[in-house]
């Protein structure tokens, strides 16, 4: 809604009249207040800030205390209480508080001082486990605010402060700073454009507007916060809204970015929700077993508290079947991997790209500044006629004045890059920072060692309100600069790709200066001198020119398409040097160990291309380095019988960059008709029925018949806005984060954010640690599910009480579930990890030698526990199940017959209630059941236990300590199994050293120490809670030594010799079977089939 404020001239600046010019929606409305002001001009004088230098010191903080700084209002958290409100929600966690409120309330009227215990106990342990799962939800929520803090710490934007462009965070911005824009920038704050520049700016993401919008000074001349500039030379703004008070600041403050799942969090919800089916159909069983055992067992004692109890245990095991912990584990894991990938220069924005990239299989690299260091020096080169050779090559005291005058003007006005010259904190640099394109730093580094200031040649040859400055255009490969001229004339200058330029030259500059026809033979000389400066893996760049005498010759629309592309002269062509990084060699060995093909796609051209990709090692003596205008020629047929060997694309567009990423993972590739029709509509000639096997990237039905098994797992490096198609069409794309622009950062899934190669390589290590560390953690988790539903379902169909009670059953969940997936999920890369081949898209989650774990351990553990269960009171020498530890003695006045043990008169009976204080005062069962001689009644002598008194216990015996030994030396048991279970757990294939590195995971051994302290408390204390008993020390150290016997049995499985499915793995050679005719072709094939005779 627009603003009814009135601005007048003479008002004071401030923020209403700020907010004024700047209302949503409503450009037109501001730009009518903007002109009563007297535009931007008026604007800058209330604010008193020069257009020219920008604002003082002085002024920033003037300007800071009265607008404040730039910082956004962080998007709103979910509140602890509402995420444990969703936690106790979860279905059966109400089931259970029903059940538990049944228990409770049935307990208090049977036993008002007892009954309340298991109800209570029950409500305790699902508030410790609702608790919980909030905190670890509200834990995430932290840990992904505090990455997006750490890297908007490394943001910066270029303002103009006291004359100097500086870099500096655009939370440092304040109102009337001059902004400093580029292509692929970011718009850090609202501003107003304040030179004649024209810029194109996507606000998508502001507006929902698709289309890139023209913005000018004299027209639409408002820049939005969080937009992109998709188009622009050097652009100057006025920053007007900052912060709250910018259009992207109140519209963040009621953002709430929903979660998404990533594929593996969605395959393994599947798999909980078919484990809670087995689940279910247990806990059923169980429930069957438990209500029959009631008359079976009990004679049908207690019916009602019975069936409460068996439906308190079906229930619980319910929630130990069903893992919920394998979600949780893949969210523990990422947070943790996504910390510590930021710690390696990887910053994760899509949560999903970390687990995808684990099995990536190709990686199609840019080269410069990512396998290169995008340090650019010119060394040598071809000048007007005269070749300077990297001795010869210097400060240009031999060349012509007239050539270097022309070439850096050339260089000083066709760029997009500059110098700035201190840091954040106004600290000298020890030389100067280009920002912007590194080889137009190079360019302007030779001409400051020729004696001449860009920024001095710029200001004076250059007019903003006449001339222009085009960006680089990816589909001339050049970018160029309109200059008029004093005397009327008008001068094109233009430099790029050198094949591009050179074949638009028909003259040359003589050594002179002056214009020459150029010859064949010159042509032919400067193309081999082209070839061999790319032959020693020099970058190579031409710089032409041509004269207009009066502006009038110029096209009608120079202005949208300057006449750069006919009748060039030949200025110069450089020979640029970029090393390669010291750890990219290393680097691109690694990734091809681990089975990933590496790919160079780039510019260049295919000499420079192959003999960097040879020194990186990507090259191999049967790959293919091709050039983008004959790949883009080819079929689908024709470049599936080469896709496999291709190893170098050089001279390519960013179009065919895209082509190839679709190509090779079916992403974008037209499915319908439809599709196809849209996709090809501007090419002229081409029909659905004739041409949709015959264009790249090809129709979805072809692709899916060559390729039965899928596709490949493509990660691809952009740094450039028209990169974004790309890095969009890759599994997983990857921008960079120092020379990246702000449109691929967006367009990607991770930023690599010192733009190396190795770090891209440390990407897939913590990707396939994910995996792994989700699959150790599964592999934990269905043992302890198997083994804990089929223990208390054999106990109670055997007629035993449950062997796990609902209380011990919630525990052992949060050992396995939060406990285990902290443990499990925490494991850092090895080595090891990139020694493998990547798994294919449809690999099963649990492997053979997973299968293999499993069994074996759950094998062993259950038939511990069932001999445990069925033998151990006897071989522990305790009572069976559960027993009385200490009786009182009622005062009823009963008497028993000794000899018969019947009921009877005080005449007959010599067996009162009072008996039990004679022979068994302070004690429990054991007592109660020995048989000892109680007296001679007839003559007859009496050898009895008082459990052969009719209903004796019964009716003058109150339990005051219950005796739960043979169920706590059980539930002691079981948890020792799986605190050593964990251990073995953190190897899937045969390694038998189940402690390598675990010094170094200080979570799993807090994990580990903190299960074991917390089971010694509720054994010891958990009492008629959790119907436990103290353990005597021999009894502790023989439970822990059977769950130590895990070890064993997980060395001992290891031997069994079993593999993992050779199909579960990537394999290259198997996958490329998909080439025509399944052969590979010849050298000389290749070269017929790419139209081309050069196949390096």
């Amino acid at each position: 809604m627009a603003s009814n404020t009135q601005i007048k001239p003479d008002d004071m600046l401030n923020q209403p009249l700020l907010d004024a010019l700047n209302v949503e929606q409503a450009k037109d409305e501001n730009k009518k207040k903007l002109m009563s002001i007297n535009g931007v001009e008026g604007l800058s004088k209330l604010i008193g800030v020069s257009i020219q230098t920008g604002l003082t010191d002085a002024q920033v903080v003037t300007l800071r205390g009265k607008f404040g700084i730039n910082q956004f209002p962080e998007s709103p958290m979910e509140s602890f209480l509402s995420l444990l409100f969703k936690a106790l929600t979860d279905t059966t966690l109400l089931i259970l508080i029903a059940a538990a409120t049944v228990s409770l309330i049935i307990g208090l009227i049977e036993d008002p001082a007892e009954g309340w215990l298991e109800g209570t106990a029950i409500f305790i342990a699902v508030f410790l486990v609702s608790n919980i799962a909030a905190f670890n939800d509200y834990s995430k929520q932290l840990q992904f605010r505090a990455l997006e803090a750490s890297s908007q710490k490394d943001e910066r934007a270029s303002v103009l402060r006291d004359g100097a462009i500086h870099r500096i965070n655009p939370k440092e911005i304040v109102v009337g700073d001059i902004l400093i824009l580029q292509a692929g920038d970011m718009i850090p704050a609202d501003a107003i454009i304040c030179d004649d520049s024209t810029v194109l700016a996507n606000e998508s993401s502001l507006t929902g507007e698709p289309d890139d919008l023209k913005k000018s000074k004299d027209k639409d001349c408002f820049l939005l916060s969080s937009c992109l500039i998709t188009e622009a030379e050097e652009c100057r703004a006025l920053v007007i809204g900052i912060g709250t008070h910018s259009q992207w600041g109140k519209i963040k403050a009621n953002l709430v970015s929903e979660a998404v799942n990533t594929p593996l969090q969605d395959k393994l919800e599947d798999m909980t929700q078919t484990i809670g089916y087995i689940g279910m159909v247990a806990s059923f069983g169980t429930f069957v077993a438990l209500v029959v055992s009631i008359w079976a067992r009990h004679g049908g004692k207690d019916v009602a508290q019975g069936i409460v109890n068996a439906f308190i245990v079906a229930v619980t095991i319910v929630v130990v079947a069903i893992p919920e912990g394998l979600p949780l584990a893949v969210v523990i894991s990422l947070a943790y991997s996504t910390k510590k990938m930021y710690q390696d220069q990887c910053f994760i924005r899509v949560l999903a790209a970390c687990e995808t990239m684990g099995n990536a299989t190709n990686i199609c690299s840019d080269k410069t500044g990512t396998l290169t260091e995008n340090k650019m020096t010119v060394v040598e080169g071809l000048f007007a006629d005269t070749v300077y050779t990297q001795e010869q090559f210097g400060d240009g005291s031999t060349m012509a004045h007239e050539v270097k005058v022309l070439i850096a003007e050339q260089v000083a006005v066709n760029r997009t890059a500059y110098f700035v010259h201190t840091d954040q904190d106004g600290k000298p640099l020890p030389k100067p920072q280009c920002i912007g394109n590194k080889t137009e730093g190079a360019l302007m580094t030779m001409i400051q060692q020729w004696g001449f200031n860009h920024d001095e040649v710029k200001n004076k040859v250059y007019d903003q309100k006449k001339d222009k400055v085009f960006a680089f255009n990816s589909g001339k490969k050049r970018s160029t600069a309109v200059l008029h001229n004093a005397n009327g004339s008008v001068r094109i200058y233009c430099k790029g790709a050198s094949e591009w330029v050179l074949k638009d030259c028909t003259m040359m500059m003589d050594t002179k200066g002056n214009p020459a026809p150029l010859s064949d033979m010159k042509r032919n000389v400067i193309e081999k001198h082209i070839e061999a400066m790319a032959s020693r893996a020099l970058r190579t760049l031409v710089l032409a020119h041509k004269d207009y005498s009066k502006a009038s010759e110029l096209p009608a629309n120079w202005m949208e398409n300057p006449p750069d592309n006919t009748n060039l002269i030949f200025d110069c062509v450089v020979g640029i040097i970029d090393p390669l990084r010291s750890d990219v060699i290393d680097a691109v060995r690694t990734a091809q160990n681990a089975g990933v093909v590496v790919r160079m796609v780039t510019g260049d051209n295919v000499a420079t291309a192959s003999a960097i990709a040879r020194q990186c090692g990507i090259l191999t003596p049967d790959g293919l380095a091709i050039e983008g205008p004959n790949f883009r020629k080819m079929t689908p047929q024709e470049l599936d019988a080469i896709l496999p060997r291709i190893q170098v694309m050089a001279r390519s567009s960013p179009d065919d960059k895209y082509l190839l990423v679709t190509r090779l993972n079916g992403h974008g590739i037209p499915a319908t008709k439809e599709e196809w029709v849209e996709k090809f509509k501007d090419r002229e000639g081409v029909t659905f029925e004739n041409d949709r096997d015959k264009l790249l990237p090809g129709f979805r039905d072809e692709w899916e018949a060559s390729r039965p098994e899928g596709g490949d797992v493509v990660g691809v490096t952009g740094d450039g806005t028209n990169d974004a198609p790309a890095l969009k069409a890759a599994d997983v794309g990857l921008s960079m984060g120092i020379t990246g622009t702000k449109v691929a950062q967006g367009a990607s899934d991770i930023v690599i954010l010192d733009d190396k190669f190795s770090s891209i390589i440390r990407a897939i290590s913590w990707g396939r640690a994910v995996f792994d560390n989700i699959r150790k953690f599964l592999q934990f988790q269905l043992t302890v599910n198997l083994v804990a539903l089929l223990i208390v379902f054999i106990g109670s169909v055997a007629g035993f009480d449950p062997p796990l009670n609902s209380i011990q059953l919630l525990w052992v969940n949060l050992v396995m579930d939060t406990m285990g997936a902290l443990a499990l999920g925490t494991e850092a890369p090895t080595p090891e990890l990139l020694q493998r081949k990547p798994y294919k898209r449809q690999a099963s989650l649990i492997s053979r030698p997973m299968w293999r774990n499993i069994i074996c351990q759950a094998t062993f553990q259950l038939v511990l526990l069932l001999v445990l269960l069925f033998d151990g009171a006897h071989l522990f020498g305790v009572e069976e199940g559960i027993s009385c530890l200490k009786y009182s003695v009622q005062s009823n006045d009963l008497y028993w017959n000794a000899v018969t043990g019947a009921k009877t008169d005080s005449a007959s009976g010599t067996i009162t209630c009072k008996s039990f204080n004679t022979y068994c005062k302070g004690e429990g069962y054991s007592c109660l059941k020995t048989s000892r001689y109680l007296g001679t009644y007839n003559g007859v002598e009496a050898h009895k236990a008082l459990t052969d008194m009719t209903d004796f216990a019964d009716k003058c015996l109150t339990c005051t300590t219950k005796d739960y030994t043979h169920g706590t030396i059980i539930f002691n048991t079981f948890i020792f199994c799986q605190v050593f279970n964990e251990y073995t757990a953190r190897k899937l294939g045969d390694d038998m050293n189940m402690f390598s590195g675990i010094a170094g995971n200080y979570i799993f051994l807090f994990v580990s120490i903190f299960t074991v302290f917390s089971q010694v408390f509720l054994v010891e204390v958990g009492g008629d809670a959790l119907q436990t008993t103290p353990l005597t020390l021999i009894q502790w150290l023989i439970t822990i030594g059977l769950g130590a016997g895990g070890l064993i049995v997980g060395a001992l499985m290891r031997l069994i010799p079993i593999k993992d499915d050779p199909n579960s793995f990537f394999d290259h050679k198997q996958h490329s079977n998909y080439v025509v005719a399944g052969a590979a072709k010849s050298d000389d094939e290749v070269a017929a089939l790419l139209h081309n005779d050069k196949v390096v």
